[in-house]
């Protein structure tokens, strides 16, 4: 019988949260861990309450118009209406639990969440691509 190591198990958790994201170009989800426990989640999506994907411009345009992985902070056509997962997941944690939190991802972060990221106290970033120490 195979059994995940703990940031196996993880990933899995994010690639659930993921299914909850309303965005069509990109599903991202979140998971802040402290010793081995859950603190919070997140997933990409618009503001409670907004309308979704539907309305976002970005999610109209073709990957040659607004290549995967661009800017969202872009204005004009480009931008996306969405907040990223790792925000998300964060607002859901007390201060506390950041630091020294690990947080893992289906896929890698933007630029904009490293430094959120960074900032936030998270010791440690783990992705399918690897580990990353803040």
């Amino acid at each position: 019988m195979y059994r995940p190591d703990w940031d196996e198990y993880f990933l899995g958790i994010a690639d659930a949260v993921a299914a909850r994201a309303d965005c069509v170009r990109r599903r991202v989800g979140a998971v802040v861990v402290v010793d081995r426990r859950i603190r919070a989640t997140g997933y990409n999506g618009t503001a409670p309450g907004e309308p979704g994907c539907e309305a976002c411009p970005r999610s109209k345009m073709s990957y040659d118009e607004v290549p995967l992985g661009s800017s969202y902070k872009a204005e004009g056509p480009g931008r996306c209406y969405s907040t990223h997962a790792e925000k998300n997941a964060m607002d859901y944690c007390d201060e506390e639990d950041l630091v020294g939190a690990t947080l893992y991802l289906n896929t890698s972060m933007c630029d904009g969440c490293r430094k959120l990221v960074k900032a936030s106290g998270v010791r440690r970033v783990v992705t399918p691509e690897g580990e990353e120490r803040m």
